[in-house]
């Protein structure tokens, strides 16, 4: 199984988002959508507490199919957009299984994100062509109405360069996602914010000093993202360890937030799904403590 890069994701963007898409459809009444609100909190529930990833590999598929349905008969609405993208971002991340499926899969999320996001949020539509700066200079426009549809095109972005990490052009975008999910911090749902912080701290130690990279920085989103969990979510240790300790080649610090990861016990409602992902990360990581430092 891949590192969980995007485990945030599972707890952030409620794989079953893609039910609460139905009651945004024409014709629904309202028992229909209340029953639907109701199985999706409690189907986003099972997901993040289920304590075999293998259940929720295999079981996703046929969730990501009927989000195509449902592209395919709304194909304008950005809410489904944004669902199916988190979605597919969510499962080519962590689950695709072999490097080409993973970038068919995160090709589509970034596909459905940038739809739902120029929807809703016009001066989107250009990003593709645009410098940086022009970029730039539109997201203090973004607004809390635009929160969902940015987090879901910042993920789906993220997801994207990683399986395509090979190609210069996506790498060279890492940019424009870390000022999107800065932004994201001013607007978005404060139950998303934690992820969001360890996306950033991510970002941040992608890159020695020497090439741009900002590893104190880092060091302050993953300290942040472990605090506002309460040190619930293990997956934050697991980026800290691999992106800020391994950066630095602190030994101690790495071996030290991996054993607090093995240690913990990985059943905490919300978080159990992440929680096994990260023990395993984990061993990973220590197992290789030597021939790395």
């Amino acid at each position: 199984m891949k590192p969980t890069f995007l485990s945030p994701l599972l707890h952030a963007a409620r794989p079953a988002l893609l039910l609460v898409a139905i009651t945004v459809l024409p014709g629904c009444a309202s028992l229909v959508s209340n029953a639907a609100n109701r199985f999706a909190d409690n189907l986003s529930a099972a997901v993040l507490n289920q304590n075999d990833p293998a259940t929720v590999r295999d079981g996703a598929p046929a969730y990501l199919l009927l989000l195509d349905s449902l592209v395919e008969g709304s194909p304008d609405n950005a809410d489904v957009l944004a669902a199916a993208a988190q979605l597919y971002a969510s499962y080519g991340a962590i689950f695709a299984g072999e490097p080409a499926r993973a970038k068919r899969l995160t090709e589509r999320s970034r596909h459905y994100a940038e739809r739902a996001l120029c929807i809703e949020f016009k001066p989107s539509c250009s990003w593709p062509e645009v410098d940086f700066a022009t970029y730039d200079a539109t997201l203090s426009a973004l607004g809390e109405r635009d929160a969902e549809y940015v987090l879901a095109y910042g993920v789906a972005s993220l997801a994207f360069i990683r399986a395509h990490s090979d190609d210069w052009n996506a790498l060279a975008e890492l940019p424009h996602i870390e000022e999107l999910l800065k932004r994201y911090l001013d607007i978005g749902e404060p139950s998303a914010t934690a992820a969001v912080y360890t996306y950033l701290g991510i970002l941040a130690t992608l890159r020695p000093p020497a090439l741009g990279g900002q590893p104190e920085e880092g060091r302050a989103y993953f300290e942040r993202a472990v605090e506002m969990t309460a040190e619930r979510d293990l997956s934050v240790k697991v980026e800290f360890a691999r992106g800020y300790a391994r950066l630095l080649y602190d030994r101690d610090l790495h071996d030290r937030l991996l054993g607090e990861v093995l240690a913990a016990d990985s059943e905490v409602p919300g978080y159990t799904l992440t929680n096994v992902l990260a023990k395993r990360d984990a061993e990973a990581l220590l197992a290789s403590a030597d021939d790395y430092f």
